[in-house]
């Protein structure tokens, strides 16, 4: 039996994975956040992981308040790349299986064709730029069967999101502003849930690996935000708006699809259409 450990445990995707890992038998799950294990600190890492004689760890833990790291950079730096330096040292030494979540972020929105895992990253924000740090710390250290997936656009029925935005604003509004000139994918955290279970025991490589992950198609927030209420059969005027128009303290990329070939075709895996997996999210909520 595996002892597999997943940090952010209550976190949007920590949270998919519970609901889908809690009832497993094949293998033992331990669930922390910042309660139960401070991934700062190595020596505590360390003494968590020999306990509890882990074997794979999924790293879920990041600090995600785009915003609100332009002027949190020290805890921002701590939790996008210390971390993950600190988890990279111990698979190493370990020689521990380890999945590590990244982001669009990492690119700087210029280009207008999807992104592949070899393009120049360019991070426009503090979140992106220790993002990017905590992958290049991992690249160097190089553990064994260790990969690092980015991601982009996560909601999920845990936790706060843009979904659940929009359903709250809907209950309060009757007309709504959203961006339109912001492109990407969203992604549904319970499907990449379901991937990374899939793909973890089919880890075999001598090198970190980078592979891009998110649900399948292109939308606007606006047409995201237009499929949400179509879905929900909420009546309510929305109205496209430039990134202009709504300043934020962190630049985020105009143009962030992420190219998914690597990963389907090394793990035979189909992804489902992101209107398709918002349906089931928004099931899952009612």
């Amino acid at each position: 039996m595996n002892n597999i450990l997943i940090t952010g445990a209550n976190g949007q995707l920590g949270s998919e994975l519970k609901s889908l890992t809690k009832n497993t038998a094949q293998e033992h799950f331990f669930y922390t956040d910042v309660q139960e294990l401070d991934i700062t600190d190595h020596s505590a890492v360390l003494q968590f992981i020999e306990i509890n004689s882990i074997h794979m760890i999924i790293n879920c833990a990041a600090y995600t308040s785009v915003d609100k790291a332009e002027s949190a950079f020290e805890i921002s730096a701590a939790l996008n790349h210390l971390a993950v330096e600190n988890f990279a040292k111990i698979a190493k030494e370990k020689a521990l299986k380890l999945i590590h979540i990244s982001t669009d972020y990492v690119f700087d929105g210029n280009k207008c064709t999807p992104y592949n895992e070899t393009d120049t990253s360019n991070p426009q924000s503090v979140y992106g730029e220790t993002k990017l740090a905590g992958e290049l710390a991992m690249q160097a250290i190089n553990p064994k069967n260790s990969i690092i997936i980015r991601t982009s656009w996560v909601y999920s029925s845990f936790g706060a999101n843009f979904v659940k935005t929009m359903l709250r604003l809907a209950s309060e509004r009757a007309t709504l502003g959203v961006i339109s000139d912001q492109i990407g994918t969203p992604t549904y955290a319970g499907d990449l849930a379901k991937i990374i279970l899939k793909i973890l025991p089919k880890l075999n490589n001598e090198e970190v690996t980078v592979y891009h992950y998110s649900n399948e198609g292109v939308c606007s927030w606006y047409d995201f935000s237009k499929a949400i209420f179509e879905i929900k059969k909420i009546n309510i005027q929305v109205n496209p708006i430039t990134s202009a128009a709504y300043p934020t303290a962190a630049k985020r990329p105009f143009y962030s699809v992420l190219n998914k070939n690597k990963l389907k075709t090394k793990f035979n895996i189909e992804i489902p259409y992101w209107r398709d997996a918002l349906k089931r999210c928004l099931e899952s909520l009612e």
